[in-house]
């Protein structure tokens, strides 16, 4: 597994300090989140809900998704004149994960259900790490799942463009670009359809019939998989990393052996594996553009690239760390002339991902 982790702590190049872009895809999801929660009480009506939210993270986004589904449970059950169901809300995420974190928010979250909802007991939060691409939960435990800005991590590298793989498939980039091969990307293609087939057979096997899921997570429109709202950040960044091994700071054999466990798909290709694996009906899909830079630029004095920067390094680091071994100053100039290759190339290129979200709906 080579994503360990986001950056840790509260300082300047942490995940908690840089995820305002995962801030936004989270807040475009929202209505689907309540619609699904919306549906589960008043077509199921549980008595105990079980809520899993896959690939949590820390820092101040954590519990933003509970938080709506515990306000979209109460608004309804208050329509509906009933009492509240029992909550069990699971975090998930990769073991290396700063849960610590993530539970020292927990009063805050128990503060509000008092407060604002008037609920004293019946709320339970626990933490399952783990890695979704496979059982995490006991059979028909959950009635929704919820996932943002974790899908298009894969479960691994592609094995035959992995460091043991002998021969480098990808020279010179970190990803799926214009120049690939192929063979390179039919081997991204494969490792998702295979990783996206094993986490919706997982979910089936947990969720109870009639459960929903909001998956979101980065993608794109357009059918080919080397589009620059797909692949064009991971561009900018080996074009930083080869100018480090233009000045001999690193290997280029590195450079070449290093490719990022992502894949963008399309929703054409999620369609074809729900409908492949056969549990789930896609109930909605909807695709979003996001700004690579969703701050007010004319109140900050940092460059667009230099947020850019922060935001990806926050997200890419551990993985690059892992690999490179280019401790913190190499890691500062690796991303300064990362910033500057995003402020030079602003004129060329519309700086936005695209991002899909999907709802899904447990088949009986």
């Amino acid at each position: 597994m080579q994503i360990l982790h986001m950056n840790k702590g509260e300082g300047e190049t942490s995940y908690a300090k840089n995820s305002v872009v995962q801030k936004k895809i989270i807040s475009v999801a929202t209505l689907m989140v309540e619609a699904a929660v919306v549906n589960i009480l008043r077509e199921i009506q549980p008595e105990s809900m079980g809520f899993a939210d896959l690939g949590c993270s820390s820092g101040p986004n954590s519990l933003t998704v509970v938080s709506q589904m515990i306000h979209a449970v109460d608004a309804t059950c208050h329509q509906m004149g009933r009492s509240l169901p029992e909550l069990k809300v699971l975090l998930n995420d990769l073991p290396g994960n700063d849960f610590n974190h993530v539970f020292e928010l927990l009063p805050e979250l128990y503060r509000k259900l008092k407060d604002d909802y008037g609920i004293h007991e019946g709320c339970y939060v626990s933490g399952v790490p783990g890695s979704f691409y496979g059982r995490l939960f006991p059979v028909r435990s959950l009635h929704f799942v919820h996932s943002s800005s974790s899908l298009h991590w894969l479960s691994q590298v592609p094995l035959s463009l992995g460091a043991g793989a002998g021969t480098h498939l990808n020279k010179e980039k970190i990803y799926i670009s214009k120049s690939s091969s192929t063979s390179v990307i039919e081997a991204y293609q494969q490792q998702f359809h295979e990783d996206f087939s094993l986490f919706l057979r997982s979910r089936a096997k947990e969720m109870i019939i009639k459960g929903r899921m909001v998956l979101s997570f980065m993608g794109r429109m357009s059918l080919d998989p080397f589009a620059d709202e797909a692949c064009y950040q991971w561009e900018l960044l080996a074009r930083a990393l080869m100018s480090l091994a233009s000045h001999g700071l690193v290997e280029k054999e590195m450079i070449d052996s290093f490719n990022a466990p992502y894949y963008a798909p399309s929703p054409k290709e999620v369609e074809s594996e729900v409908d492949k694996e056969g549990s789930f009906v896609m109930c909605d899909v909807k695709a979003f553009e996001i700004e690579w830079d969703v701050s007010d630029s004319r109140t900050l004095k940092e460059s667009t690239g230099h947020r850019v920067a922060k935001t990806i390094r926050a997200v890419v680091e551990p993985m690059l760390e892992s690999h490179f071994h280019l401790g913190t100053d190499m890691m500062d100039d690796l991303f300064r002339r990362y910033a500057t290759i995003i402020d030079d190339c602003r004129s060329e290129r519309k700086f936005k991902y695209t991002n899909l979200v999907v709802s899904f709906i447990k088949k009986g």
